[in-house]
C-alpha cells in the first residue's frame, strides 16, 4: 500500500498516481489532498492524527511550499512505516508517534522535469521505489545518508491549571469544529456543566446532539483535545476561530 496525502486538490494528485503506478502494483489509498495550502503545521497535525490507523505502508506526503529550493528530500523508518516526503517538519510528528525512535534519511532534490512539481518528479517515484524495491536498496542507490538535523515542528504547549486553561487552536476541520491543544482531561469533571471560552459561558458536552441544532458546545473530540463546535453548524464561525488563534477556557463561579 502507498498512501497519499497533499495540500494540491484537484488535479494534480492523478499525476502522481500516474508515474506510481507506471513503476508499481501497490494499492493506492487518498488520505487527503485538500490539507490547508503550504499550512506544514496543520497537515503534521492530521498526519499524526490519522496514519497510525493504516496497516503498514509507504506513506507519500506533499506539502511542499519549500518546492524548487535547497530544502531535503526525506525517507522515515518508522516502525514498519516509511513515510517520504520534504524536509520542512510534516514527517516528523507523525513518525514520531508510529515508533518510539525513528530513523530518518535525507538526499537533495534533483528534478530537471521541473523545479514546481517535486510531487509528480520526485517524491512519486520514490515512493514507488521504496515500494518496489525496499528501503535499503533505495537508499543505497539514490545515496541518501542518515541524518538528525532534520526540520521539526513544535506543537505549541498548552498551560493548564485547576480552573483555567490557556492554549490555541491547532486546526478547523471541515465542519468547522476548531480543534485545541488543550487536553481533553481538562473537562474530564465538568461534561454537563458550563464553562467560559474566552468569556462567554458554555455549555459542556460529551457529543454534539447533546444540545439542539445551531447551539455552541464545548467537547473532547475524538484526537483527546478539547474542541470547540456547533450541533450541526461550525464552531470556529461562532467562536470566531481560525488555526491559530489564541484559546482562553475558565471554569465558571458555580462549577469552582
Amino acid at each position: 500500500m502507498i498512501t497519499l496525502t497533499s495540500d494540491f486538490g484537484s488535479p494534480y494528485p492523478a499525476a502522481m498516481k500516474g508515474v506510481i503506478l507506471s513503476d508499481s502494483d501497490a494499492r493506492l489509498v487518498d488520505v487527503a489532498h485538500d490539507l490547508p495550502r503550504q499550512d506544514v503545521r496543520t497537515g503534521a497535525f492530521w498526519l499524526r492524527e490519522i496514519l497510525p490507523y493504516f496497516p503498514p505502508a509507504v506513506h507519500l506526503v506533499v506539502v511542499d511550499p519549500g518546492v524548487g529550493t535547497g530544502r531535503r528530500v526525506l525517507i522515515v523508518e518508522a516502525g514498519d512505516h516509511r513515510l517520504v516526503g520534504p524536509d520542512n517538519g510534516i514527517l516528523v510528528p507523525v513518525a514520531e508517534r508510529l515508533a518510539s525512535e525513528p530513523t530518518y534519511y535525507a538526499t537533495t532534490a534533483d528534478s530537471p522535469a521541473s523545479a514546481t512539481f517535486h510531487g509528480r518528479d520526485v517524491f512519486a517515484p520514490l515512493a514507488a521505489s521504496v515500494h518496489e524495491q525496499g528501503l535499503a536498496a533505495v537508499i543505497e542507490e539514490d545515496r541518501f545518508e542518515q541524518v538528525e538535523d532534520v526540520e521539526r515542528i513544535d506543537f505549541p504547549e498548552p498551560t493548564v491549571e485547576a480552573e483555567e486553561a490557556a492554549g490555541e487552536v491547532l486546526a478547523v476541520d471541515t465542519f468547522g469544529n476548531a480543534i485545541t491543544n488543550i487536553p481533553g482531561e481538562f473537562l474530564a469533571d465538568h461534561v454537563g456543566d458550563r464553562i467560559l471560552v474566552d468569556g462567554r459561558e458554555t455549555p459542556v458536552r460529551s457529543t454534539y446532539a447533546d444540545l439542539p441544532p445551531g447551539e455552541p458546545l464545548v467537547t473532547v473530540g475524538s484526537h483527546g483535545n478539547v474542541e470547540l463546535a456547533v450541533n450541526r453548524g461550525r464552531g470556529a464561525d461562532a467562536f470566531d476561530l481560525e488555526t491559530g488563534t489564541p484559546v482562553f477556557l475558565a471554569l465558571t463561579e458555580s462549577d469552582r
